[in-house]
């Protein structure tokens, strides 16, 4: 029973390590200090905007250019200056962003 549990638990903890791996990209590329991932700070939570992008088939393009340019006028008056990012990262930032439930 002990060895079962251990084999869930490890497969708990690779499952959500790419979850937390991108989670630490966000953080590493100051992407928190204006978003969450459940709350509005200064830019909309990040379930906000899988929600909204949910049905786009586009979303991972539109999301890493906005995360690479900036943009605004999509969530409001305030606009998100454009990040240090590689192209590589912005997508993995997007598709993370876009998996939050």
């Amino acid at each position: 029973m002990k060895s079962k549990l251990i084999a869930v638990a490890a497969l708990a903890a690779v499952f959500a390590a790419p979850a937390f791996a991108n989670q630490e990209l966000a953080q590493k590329k100051n992407c928190m200090t204006c978003h969450s991932v459940d709350k509005k700070i200064v830019g909309p939570a990040y379930k906000e905007v899988a929600a909204k992008y949910a049905k786009d088939k586009d979303a991972v393009k539109k999301l890493s250019e906005k995360i690479i340019k900036g943009g605004s006028g999509v969530w409001g008056p305030v606009p998100m200056p454009a990040n240090a990012v590689t192209p590589a990262e912005a997508e993995t930032l997007a598709k993370w962003v876009l998996s939050i439930k």
